[in-house]
């Protein structure tokens, strides 16, 4: 998926269950690449965007992610979707699947606490756990701490890391909203959180009233000026940053 994960596994009970669904956990994120990359011609994704190969034919994970999608699209009135540029591009949610899947295979083996970050993604089972959030303004610096004391899925949307990826739907452009970065949490689990952040960012001044309204999730933003701003429970979630 052209980035970089990393597992923090605790109170891990039987050492050799534990380890086995770490490798399995592994494998099921190098099959989502395989699945689901838009630089391999050959993935399923490509071929069933390319009309190559019927949905029917495709993994079962493809449908799922695909019909996860769809309601990623209705919740956020089309803020969030896999159309783009007449193809089919479902990656706003396919990392954040991934991650959480493998991270749930080894708390699922025994595992009490497991930390899988990513690319800056992170899924959180178990707890506490500290998780930094970066400054998208000052490259290497915390712009908070978010503390999790049980499940919680942290994503984080906005163009510092790999330049602008995600594009208003309504407009084929990049958002005009005015955020360097948005993060949002949900206890539901990254699937859920990096949608909504992926929406949230496009949705860009929009976003704070939507993600008010939505149960159990909480959103930090820093602004292109260096102003943030938090949903109302946010503080619920964070730390005190300590040098």
């Amino acid at each position: 998926m052209g980035t970089v994960f990393s597992f923090d596994v605790r109170d891990i009970g039987d050492g050799a269950r534990v380890g086995a669904a770490l490798g399995a956990a592994v494998a099921s994120l190098h099959r989502a690449d395989e699945l689901f990359s838009t630089y391999r011609p050959g993935s399923q994704l490509m071929r069933l965007g390319r009309g190559e190969l019927d949905r029917a034919d495709c993994a079962p994970e493809v449908a799922e992610v695909l019909e996860l999608c769809a309601a990623a699209e209705r919740e956020s009135e089309g803020w969030f979707t896999t159309r783009y540029a007449g193809g089919l591009d479902p990656t706003g949610l396919v990392k954040g699947w991934a991650v959480e899947r493998a991270a749930r295979t080894i708390a699922a083996a025994g595992a009490g606490r497991v930390c899988l970050n990513g690319g800056g993604d992170v899924q959180l089972l178990g707890g506490p756990w500290r998780v930094g959030i970066a400054d998208p303004l000052s490259p290497g610096a915390l712009a908070l701490v978010v503390e999790a004391r049980d499940d919680l899925g942290v994503a984080t949307s906005g163009p510092a890391e790999r330049g602008c990826h995600v594009i208003d739907p309504r407009t084929g452009e990049a958002p005009v909203g005015g955020l360097a970065s948005i993060t949002v949490v949900c206890p539901a689990g990254l699937t859920v959180a990096d949608t909504r952040a992926t929406a949230a960012y496009a949705m860009g001044e929009r976003a704070r009233d939507w993600l008010e309204a939505l149960p159990d999730t909480e959103g930090f933003a820093v602004t292109a000026d260096g102003a943030t701003w938090t949903t109302g429970g946010f503080h619920r979630h964070t730390a005190e940053v300590h040098a």
